[in-house]
């Protein structure tokens, strides 16, 4: 009796992912979400902790145990060989390593013997200094040759390697946004802005009025919330009733919270930011570097205009013509101060600014795109064609 063929096995992929929290967390589950809908296997490997691990089983992961610090140290070699190990347990198709540290481990424990991606989610030499960011840079350079494809969240973050004498094999995918769950609350702002702030946790001695700037993300050296609170008081002498929240949590809070200035609440991590965004007349993102910052594009989506420093992938988040309203030098608190200030005093220039960003959302940061995209990427590298039954985003 003739043997019967063996069903195709599904094209398996590994993501080596530390951080398991923020914008590389919900990037990773995005992604697992449309490549197990695509058929593909997904694996995920990450340190325990952090909402990553619970949200990738979610969306369709197997989640196993890397144990890997955030920064770099005396584990390196244990986290290599743990590395190491999950590739000899998962036997992917593809290596897809999330962030300086994944990178690093993920390449060093593959060298070339599996098709490997790596996604800075912004360079590691931008968040060090001194010796540390110069060896960050050398290991960049030599690593590269152990990536088939360095994936790009921005154009300016391919450019700002290939400036620093990084040659690799490119490509840049945009971030983006599920625009189902990010999106306006009803039609009318004003309505949807008084909905919101009934929602969000204001304490009763938080002033109850005035125009509301929101900050969302991890409070870190990185997200530059610093900055935020040292431009706070100059931007109060030109607009006296504006009020500011921090919405996230992270090693800086408690220090910043101690020399905080007037009518700014700490409001702690959010498990769901989006009454936040819809409660806010401005979100404000005053970060020291990134690739793309997600929470803009969220905010955005959200209808709700956005002020960020001019740091990697920010012009290209932003509306076509809102760059000198909307961006200023990063580490600069007085022009940040006065930049809210312009702002936070024209309601009617924030309502504009809030309508043009959404409909710039809608049309450029759509994740399907993206999703879309690194899949193809996938397959391009593979040399495999895509399945024909595959969704693919036209619109």
């Amino acid at each position: 009796m003739p043997s019967q063929p063996r069903a195709a096995q599904p094209t398996t992929v590994l993501h080596l992912v530390q951080p398991v929290d923020g914008g590389v967390a919900r990037v990773v589950t995005d992604l697992v979400r449309a490549q197990t809908s695509d058929g593909l296997r997904t694996v995920v490997g990450c340190p325990p902790g952090g909402p990553l691990g619970d949200s990738a089983r979610a969306a369709g992961a197997e989640v196993l145990t890397w144990r890997a610090a955030r920064a770099p140290g005396p584990g390196l070699p244990a986290e290599i060989a743990g590395a190491r190990q999950l590739l000899r347990q998962v036997r992917p198709d593809l290596l897809h390593a999330h962030s300086a540290k994944a990178g690093l481990a993920g390449r060093l424990a593959a060298r070339g013997t599996v098709p490997t991606v790596f996604q800075p989610h912004a360079w590691s030499f931008d968040a060090v200094g001194g010796v540390t960011a110069a060896l960050a840079l050398r290991w960049e350079r030599y690593g590269a040759r152990w990536a088939d494809r360095v994936l790009c969240v921005s154009e300016a973050e391919r450019h700002a390697g290939e400036t620093e004498g990084i040659t690799a094999r490119w490509s840049v995918i945009r971030n983006g946004v599920d625009l189902d769950h990010f999106r306006p609350g009803g039609p009318d702002p004003e309505r949807d802005r008084a909905r919101a702030r009934a929602e969000v946790p204001l304490p009763a001695d938080f002033p109850a009025d005035g125009p509301l700037a929101v900050c969302v993300g991890r409070i870190c050296l990185q997200k530059g919330q610093d900055i935020l609170l040292r431009a706070w008081p100059e931007l109060l002498a030109t607009v006296p009733g504006a009020r500011l929240a921090l919405v996230g949590d992270g090693p800086d809070t408690e220090r910043l919270r101690r020399t905080a200035p007037p009518r700014v609440l700490f409001a702690g991590a959010a498990a769901d930011i989006r009454p936040w965004l819809r409660a806010a007349d401005l979100v404000v993102l005053p970060s020291r570097w990134e690739g793309m910052a997600l929470a803009p594009l969220e905010a955005m989506a959200c209808g709700r205009p956005v002020l960020v420093s001019d740091v990697s992938g920010a012009r290209e988040s932003l509306p076509p013509g809102q760059g000198r309203l909307c961006l200023v030098p990063p580490e600069d608190p007085t022009a940040l101060a006065e930049a809210l200030g312009r702002l936070l005093a024209e309601p009617r220039l924030l309502a504009e600014l809030g309508e043009q960003a959404r409909q710039h959302a809608r049309t450029d940061f759509d994740v399907r795109r993206t999703t879309d995209a690194v899949t193809g990427l996938y397959h391009e590298l593979l040399g495999r064609p895509r399945p024909l039954n595959q969704e693919r985003i036209s619109r």
